[in-house]
Protein backbone atom coordinates (compact mmCIF):
# COMPACT_ATOMS: atom_id res chain seq x y z
CA UNK A 1 0.00 0.00 0.00
CA UNK A 2 1.34 3.43 -0.94
CA UNK A 3 0.57 6.91 0.36
CA UNK A 4 -1.72 7.38 -2.66
CA UNK A 5 -3.74 4.26 -1.89
CA UNK A 6 -7.10 4.73 -0.23
CA UNK A 7 -8.60 1.98 1.90
CA UNK A 8 -12.37 1.90 2.25
CA UNK A 9 -13.60 -0.38 5.01
CA UNK A 10 -17.16 -1.48 5.47
CA UNK A 11 -19.28 -3.89 7.42
CA UNK A 12 -22.83 -5.01 7.78
CA UNK A 13 -24.98 -3.77 10.68
CA UNK A 14 -24.50 -6.90 12.80
CA UNK A 15 -20.73 -7.09 12.11
CA UNK A 16 -20.75 -10.56 10.58
CA UNK A 17 -19.29 -9.44 7.23
CA UNK A 18 -16.48 -6.95 6.75
CA UNK A 19 -14.89 -5.70 3.56
CA UNK A 20 -11.71 -3.79 2.80
CA UNK A 21 -11.31 -2.15 -0.63
CA UNK A 22 -7.89 -0.77 -1.58
CA UNK A 23 -7.65 1.53 -4.57
CA UNK A 24 -5.25 4.12 -5.93
CA UNK A 25 -8.20 5.84 -7.61
CA UNK A 26 -9.48 9.05 -6.11
CA UNK A 27 -13.21 9.02 -5.30
CA UNK A 28 -13.99 11.07 -8.41
CA UNK A 29 -12.25 8.41 -10.52
CA UNK A 30 -14.37 5.53 -9.25
CA UNK A 31 -17.22 6.28 -11.69
CA UNK A 32 -20.08 4.60 -9.85
CA UNK A 33 -22.46 2.43 -11.84
CA UNK A 34 -26.04 1.37 -11.37
CA UNK A 35 -27.07 -1.95 -12.85
CA UNK A 36 -30.54 -1.93 -14.38
CA UNK A 37 -31.45 -5.53 -13.50
CA UNK A 38 -34.40 -6.11 -11.19
CA UNK A 39 -32.22 -7.37 -8.30
CA UNK A 40 -29.80 -4.43 -8.31
CA UNK A 41 -32.58 -1.86 -8.76
CA UNK A 42 -34.36 -3.27 -5.71
CA UNK A 43 -31.14 -3.09 -3.68
CA UNK A 44 -30.47 0.52 -4.69
CA UNK A 45 -26.79 -0.33 -5.08
CA UNK A 46 -24.16 2.02 -6.49
CA UNK A 47 -21.20 -0.02 -7.68
CA UNK A 48 -17.50 0.77 -7.86
CA UNK A 49 -14.47 -1.30 -8.78
CA UNK A 50 -10.80 -0.92 -9.64
CA UNK A 51 -9.03 -3.60 -11.72
CA UNK A 52 -5.71 -2.46 -10.17
CA UNK A 53 -7.10 -2.47 -6.63
CA UNK A 54 -7.92 -5.33 -4.30
CA UNK A 55 -10.74 -6.48 -2.06
CA UNK A 56 -10.68 -8.55 1.11
CA UNK A 57 -13.79 -10.02 2.74
CA UNK A 58 -13.95 -11.38 6.29
CA UNK A 59 -16.96 -13.40 7.39
CA UNK A 60 -17.30 -14.33 11.06
CA UNK A 61 -20.11 -16.86 10.63
CA UNK A 62 -20.25 -18.32 7.11
CA UNK A 63 -23.75 -19.70 7.85
CA UNK A 64 -24.98 -16.09 7.94
CA UNK A 65 -23.52 -15.18 4.52
CA UNK A 66 -26.08 -15.49 1.75
CA UNK A 67 -24.79 -16.06 -1.77
CA UNK A 68 -27.53 -15.40 -4.29
CA UNK A 69 -27.25 -16.33 -7.99
CA UNK A 70 -29.65 -15.62 -10.82
CA UNK A 71 -29.65 -15.09 -14.59
CA UNK A 72 -26.44 -16.51 -16.06
CA UNK A 73 -25.38 -17.61 -12.54
CA UNK A 74 -21.85 -16.31 -13.12
CA UNK A 75 -21.52 -14.37 -9.84
CA UNK A 76 -22.47 -14.64 -6.18
CA UNK A 77 -24.38 -11.64 -4.87
CA UNK A 78 -23.35 -11.32 -1.21
CA UNK A 79 -25.80 -10.41 1.53
CA UNK A 80 -25.78 -10.75 5.29
CA UNK A 81 -28.53 -13.21 6.21
CA UNK A 82 -28.94 -11.58 9.64
CA UNK A 83 -29.18 -7.84 8.93
CA UNK A 84 -29.76 -7.85 5.17
CA UNK A 85 -26.87 -5.60 4.08
CA UNK A 86 -25.94 -6.13 0.42
CA UNK A 87 -22.19 -5.93 -0.34
CA UNK A 88 -21.94 -6.52 -4.07
CA UNK A 89 -20.99 -9.45 -6.26
CA UNK A 90 -18.05 -11.85 -6.60
CA UNK A 91 -17.22 -13.87 -9.70
CA UNK A 92 -14.74 -16.75 -9.81
CA UNK A 93 -13.05 -17.33 -13.18
CA UNK A 94 -9.86 -19.19 -14.00
CA UNK A 95 -8.92 -19.60 -10.35
CA UNK A 96 -9.25 -15.86 -9.68
CA UNK A 97 -12.02 -13.94 -7.93
CA UNK A 98 -13.27 -10.53 -9.00
CA UNK A 99 -15.65 -8.23 -7.12
CA UNK A 100 -17.78 -5.17 -7.64
CA UNK A 101 -18.77 -3.37 -4.45
CA UNK A 102 -21.80 -1.48 -3.30
CA UNK A 103 -20.17 1.77 -2.10
CA UNK A 104 -22.97 2.28 0.39
CA UNK A 105 -21.49 -0.45 2.67
CA UNK A 106 -18.38 1.61 3.44
CA UNK A 107 -18.10 2.92 7.00
CA UNK A 108 -17.23 6.40 5.76
CA UNK A 109 -19.33 7.73 2.90
CA UNK A 110 -17.34 7.92 -0.32
CA UNK A 111 -17.58 11.39 -1.85
CA UNK A 112 -18.18 10.28 -5.42
CA UNK A 113 -18.40 13.27 -7.70
CA UNK A 114 -20.17 11.60 -10.61
CA UNK A 115 -23.84 10.89 -10.85
CA UNK A 116 -23.98 7.11 -11.09
CA UNK A 117 -24.25 5.89 -14.65
CA UNK A 118 -26.97 3.32 -15.31
CA UNK A 119 -26.26 0.21 -17.40
CA UNK A 120 -28.43 -2.61 -18.72
CA UNK A 121 -26.47 -5.83 -19.19
CA UNK A 122 -29.42 -8.05 -20.18
CA UNK A 123 -28.24 -8.35 -23.81
CA UNK A 124 -24.86 -9.78 -22.80
CA UNK A 125 -24.24 -13.46 -23.29
CA UNK A 126 -22.30 -15.36 -20.63
CA UNK A 127 -18.88 -14.99 -22.33
CA UNK A 128 -19.30 -11.22 -22.77
CA UNK A 129 -20.42 -10.84 -19.16
CA UNK A 130 -17.44 -12.75 -17.79
CA UNK A 131 -15.00 -10.80 -20.02
CA UNK A 132 -16.46 -7.43 -18.92
CA UNK A 133 -16.22 -8.38 -15.27
CA UNK A 134 -12.63 -9.60 -15.56
CA UNK A 135 -11.67 -6.31 -17.22
CA UNK A 136 -13.55 -3.95 -14.86
CA UNK A 137 -14.01 -5.63 -11.48
CA UNK A 138 -11.53 -5.62 -8.58
CA UNK A 139 -9.41 -8.69 -7.84
CA UNK A 140 -10.37 -10.34 -4.57
CA UNK A 141 -7.34 -10.91 -2.40
CA UNK A 142 -9.12 -13.32 -0.10
CA UNK A 143 -12.39 -14.27 1.51
CA UNK A 144 -11.71 -15.29 5.10
CA UNK A 145 -14.53 -17.31 6.60
CA UNK A 146 -14.87 -18.16 10.26
CA UNK A 147 -12.68 -15.29 11.52
CA UNK A 148 -13.35 -13.64 14.84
Amino acid sequence: MTAETAVHNGRCHCGNIQVSFETARRPEELHPRICGCSFCRRQGARYASDPQGRVRFEVRDPERLTRYRFGHKTADFLLCATCGVYFGAVMTEGGMRYAVLNVDVFDEPVAIADTPQSFDYDAEDEADRVARRKARWTPVETIVEGSS
